[in-house]
């Protein structure tokens, strides 16, 4: 392998796209700046997965050094234990965001470990180009700031204080290790300022070269008092520095040292991308990059660092009792309203404000006045006018063409803003034209045309409204992924629309196809809560359904590929099912009843055609049948081997 590759000019489509947010320190639960970035790189991955190209997106958690076991003491609890609680409120978290990620990376698994342990033995090693020792030991003396696990000097203290923390540092000397940073500097320079290594956006890029001219020292490999860490492999009375520890997490989940060929894939030959806050600017602009090529590896293509955010004003800080806490948000506006509101708050990347007055008001205007309002006319007007199926195209209407082009052209927009990592101007030229198929609604008023006998145009402008909804809800699928979902079931589709080729293309929808919908799909909130569901009605027969309503009940045979319990929830199992063209996960209450062993194997019958639901935090995509008898619940199985995905009627 070559000692350093730059991967960043005339990047297929098939290649790999690797992207990673920041590991998050466990020191405490997670809010919503762990969710802002988190939910972002959610949306480049699922938007790249969008366009075809195989995606890889990873998150995790720091839980190393002396602000961990200082918590967990607090907490009266072992530094691995409360790690583990911690954690669990992340993954949570990330679940009601609906995170895909696909590997959560923890600095206390095993394979973390001894991955990074490999990496200090060839970093221990390695010469640099005058043949010095890349590490060497040292005394440190001078100031640590536990806040940020950080050795400060004295220029970038504010007032005497830590600026991130706002707490003096303290003074420290202690035996270390180095790492020689001071002769990496002036190939990193060179590599940042021809663009080998990307630095986005610009004034970040700008900012890392300010710090060249600054001064920048060696800096400590490792810690002779923290405890809580990962000993060094070649003297196990020092623990691993907290921050170099955490960085190599982006090579050691992919398989330094233990897949070759995986982290080939992912390291050498995918798109790689860094994703953060700017806080971390240092360590990962320039500490990670500087250890990258001390250990021959290739440097990541792009690394980007958002702004900052206020709430309401204020600084977010415990001690100001303004954090959010993100599973507050999915329980008043849902899911995918929660990663709309977190994304649109002022332009991303940018420092900007987070004013909890404007959630209501801008899931109002937006979801529900704007898109929700828009899937819900045309709609209902196909279902009342047309028997509820999808009329045809026609010509003549006022603002048809320019529609059409705006729908035509919004694709590469959207991608021309997401690869430069301008979320919010991507999201604002969707909605854009979504106000303009509304406006074009309004315009030709169908309903009017109906009422004139102009069946022909109303159904032209509907058919128009109803291809603007299938291109807006697939370039908002990274996005909003369940509520784009439910907006393409209400006009007969599925999943295989879900790709950049067709939404490229008018026209693409059939005439004649089935539109149903029963609801909105972003109900109208009121301070920020959920309209209440209907009573149901105590009368028997209001509750009775047709035989054709039944009909809409999709059942097949699955197979039990997996089972566990859901932490937390005695009477529920987690069940990760075949359905013979897919695998699904459901979530149902059979814990009291069935031992995850046993059940594994065993042929069921579920409802699949059920929306996805959060139970207990966890998603479920379908339900199973079993019979209540007495106490006793026993699962419905079909009798034979029976394949599945076998219907169910």
């Amino acid at each position: 392998m070559s000692s350093i590759t730059n991967n960043n000019g005339g990047l297929p489509v098939s290649r790999p796209f690797y992207i990673t947010t920041p590991i998050y320190y466990v020191n405490d639960r997670p809010h919503i700046g762990h969710s802002y970035t988190t939910v972002a790189a959610d949306l480049m991955a699922r938007f790249q997965r969008l366009c075809g190209r195989e995606a890889f997106m990873l998150t995790g958690s720091d839980e190393h050094g002396t602000k961990i076991a200082e918590a967990a003491e607090a907490a009266g609890m072992k530094p691995q234990a409360f790690c583990d609680e911690v954690v669990e409120h992340y993954k949570r978290a990330w679940r009601d965001l609906d995170i895909d990620n696909n590997d959560f990376i923890r600095t206390t698994d095993k394979r973390h470990i001894e991955a990074f342990r490999k990496l200090l033995v060839v970093l221990k090693n390695s010469k640099t180009d005058d043949g010095q020792d890349v590490i060497y030991p040292g005394i440190y003396e001078g100031l640590y700031c536990t806040g940020c696990e950080n050795f400060l000097t004295d220029k970038d203290l504010v007032d005497g204080v830590c600026p991130h923390h706002n707490i003096p540092p303290r003074q420290v000397k202690e035996k270390n290790y180095f790492f020689r940073l001071s002769s990496y500097l002036g190939k990193l320079r060179k590599m940042i300022e021809t663009d080998q290594l990307i630095i986005l956006p610009d004034e970040r890029r700008r900012e890392v070269i300010g710090l060249f001219d600054q001064g920048l020292n060696d800096f400590s490999l490792s810690r002779e008092r923290v405890k809580w860490g990962i000993p060094l492999p070649f003297d196990d009375s020092q623990n691993a520095y907290v921050w170099i520890d955490a960085l190599s997490n982006y090579i050691t989940a992919i398989g330094y040292g233990a897949d070759e060929t995986n982290f080939k894939k992912w390291w050498y030959e995918a798109e790689t991308v860094h994703f953060m806050a700017k806080d971390i600017l240092k360590f990962h602009c320039i500490y990670w990059p500087a250890m990258l090529l001390a250990a021959s590896l290739p440097l990541p293509n792009r690394i980007f660092l958002h702004g900052f955010f206020t709430i309401d004003g204020q600084r977010m800080a415990k001690s100001l009792h303004n954090q959010i806490d993100p599973g507050e948000l999915v329980e008043k506006f849902g899911t995918d309203a929660t990663r709309f509101l977190l994304l649109t708050q002022y332009p991303f990347g940018a420092d900007g404000d987070i004013q909890r007055s404007r959630f209501v008001k801008q899931y109002n205007s937006a979801l529900a006045n704007d898109l929700g309002n828009l899937v819900s006319r045309v709609a209902k007007m196909i279902t009342a006018s047309f028997e509820g199926r999808l009329p045809g195209p026609a010509d003549g209407l006022e603002g048809y063409q320019e529609l059409i082009e705006q729908a035509e052209q919004l694709p590469e927009t959207v991608g021309d803003h997401l690869r430069d990592f301008r979320i919010t101007a991507a999201i604002d030229e969707i909605f854009s034209l979504v106000r303009a198929a509304n406006r074009f609604f309004d315009l030709n008023a169908p309903w009017k045309l109906v009422k004139d006998g102009q069946s022909n145009k109303a159904g032209g402008v509907l058919y128009a409204c109803a291809e603007v909804i299938r291109i807006v809800a697939t370039l908002l699928h990274p996005l909003m992924p369940g509520k784009t979902r439910e907006i393409l079931t209400v006009f007969g589709l599925d999943d295989a629309v879900l790709n950049m080729n067709d939404a490229r293309t008018f026209f693409c929808q059939k005439p004649e196809t089935k539109i149903t919908i029963k609801e909105s799909i972003f109900p109208r909130l009121k301070n920020g809560e959920k309209k209440p569901p209907a009573p149901k009605s105590e009368n028997l027969s209001e509750n009775l359904i047709d035989i054709a309503e039944f009909g809409r009940v999709e059942m097949v045979t699955a197979r039990i590929l997996a089972a566990e319990n859901v932490k937390g929830a005695d009477k529920l199992l987690r069940l990760q099912i075949d359905l013979g063209h897919e695998k699904r996960q459901i979530v149902a209450g059979v814990a009291e009843h069935y031992r995850p062993e046993d059940i594994i194997d065993m042929n069921i019958i579920v409802v699949k055609n059920l929306k996805p639901a959060k139970i207990r935090g966890v998603e479920s995509n379908g339900m199973l049948l079993a019979a209540h008898a007495g106490k006793k619940l026993v699962l419905v199985v079909p009798d034979g081997d029976i394949p599945p995905g076998s219907p169910v009627g």
